[in-house]
Protein backbone atom coordinates (compact mmCIF):
# COMPACT_ATOMS: atom_id res chain seq x y z
CA UNK A 1 0.00 0.00 0.00
CA UNK A 2 0.87 3.66 -0.86
CA UNK A 3 0.49 6.55 1.00
CA UNK A 4 -1.05 9.46 -0.89
CA UNK A 5 0.30 12.96 0.51
CA UNK A 6 -0.97 16.73 0.06
CA UNK A 7 1.24 19.63 0.29
CA UNK A 8 0.00 22.63 1.45
CA UNK A 9 0.94 25.81 -1.15
CA UNK A 10 0.13 29.49 -0.91
CA UNK A 11 -1.96 29.74 -3.99
CA UNK A 12 -3.87 26.59 -4.87
CA UNK A 13 -7.62 27.71 -3.23
CA UNK A 14 -8.87 25.96 -0.42
CA UNK A 15 -12.58 25.42 -2.71
CA UNK A 16 -10.49 23.82 -5.14
CA UNK A 17 -8.71 21.73 -3.06
CA UNK A 18 -11.85 20.28 -1.13
CA UNK A 19 -13.17 19.76 -4.74
CA UNK A 20 -10.19 17.64 -5.33
CA UNK A 21 -10.47 15.74 -2.52
CA UNK A 22 -14.38 15.16 -3.18
CA UNK A 23 -14.21 14.42 -6.55
CA UNK A 24 -10.96 12.43 -6.95
CA UNK A 25 -9.92 11.00 -3.89
CA UNK A 26 -14.46 10.42 -3.17
CA UNK A 27 -14.52 11.98 0.00
CA UNK A 28 -17.44 13.79 1.55
CA UNK A 29 -18.06 17.34 1.93
CA UNK A 30 -16.87 17.30 5.92
CA UNK A 31 -13.94 14.84 5.39
CA UNK A 32 -12.46 17.02 2.41
CA UNK A 33 -12.61 20.50 4.59
CA UNK A 34 -11.17 18.43 7.77
CA UNK A 35 -8.59 17.43 5.76
CA UNK A 36 -7.85 20.72 3.78
CA UNK A 37 -7.48 22.31 7.08
CA UNK A 38 -4.82 19.42 8.11
CA UNK A 39 -3.15 20.24 5.26
CA UNK A 40 -3.07 24.07 5.70
CA UNK A 41 -2.64 24.12 9.14
CA UNK A 42 0.31 21.68 9.30
CA UNK A 43 1.93 21.40 5.36
CA UNK A 44 0.82 18.18 4.73
CA UNK A 45 -1.03 15.03 5.44
CA UNK A 46 -2.30 11.51 4.36
CA UNK A 47 -5.04 11.75 2.21
CA UNK A 48 -5.79 7.94 1.63
CA UNK A 49 -3.89 4.93 1.27
CA UNK A 50 -3.94 2.93 -2.06
CA UNK A 51 -2.24 0.51 -3.95
CA UNK A 52 0.37 1.85 -6.62
CA UNK A 53 -1.67 1.81 -9.15
CA UNK A 54 -4.42 3.53 -8.03
CA UNK A 55 -2.30 6.14 -6.11
CA UNK A 56 -0.01 7.19 -9.26
CA UNK A 57 -3.37 7.29 -11.08
CA UNK A 58 -4.99 9.97 -8.62
CA UNK A 59 -2.30 11.85 -8.16
CA UNK A 60 -2.25 12.39 -11.85
CA UNK A 61 -5.79 13.43 -12.40
CA UNK A 62 -5.42 15.97 -9.75
CA UNK A 63 -2.26 17.25 -10.63
CA UNK A 64 -3.42 17.81 -14.14
CA UNK A 65 -6.50 19.62 -12.87
CA UNK A 66 -4.65 21.88 -10.75
CA UNK A 67 -2.19 22.50 -13.59
CA UNK A 68 -5.09 23.37 -16.19
CA UNK A 69 -6.59 25.91 -13.67
CA UNK A 70 -2.63 27.43 -13.17
CA UNK A 71 -2.48 25.77 -9.08
CA UNK A 72 1.01 24.73 -8.12
CA UNK A 73 -0.73 22.07 -5.82
CA UNK A 74 0.94 18.81 -5.48
CA UNK A 75 0.81 15.24 -4.12
CA UNK A 76 3.20 12.73 -3.19
CA UNK A 77 3.00 9.09 -2.93
CA UNK A 78 5.41 7.13 -0.31
CA UNK A 79 5.26 3.53 0.31
CA UNK A 80 3.12 2.51 3.84
CA UNK A 81 5.80 0.69 6.15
Amino acid sequence: MYRVIMLNDDVTTMDFVVEILCSIFDKSNEEAVDLMMKVHRSGRAVIARYIYDVAHTKQKQATERARAQGFPFRIDIEEDK
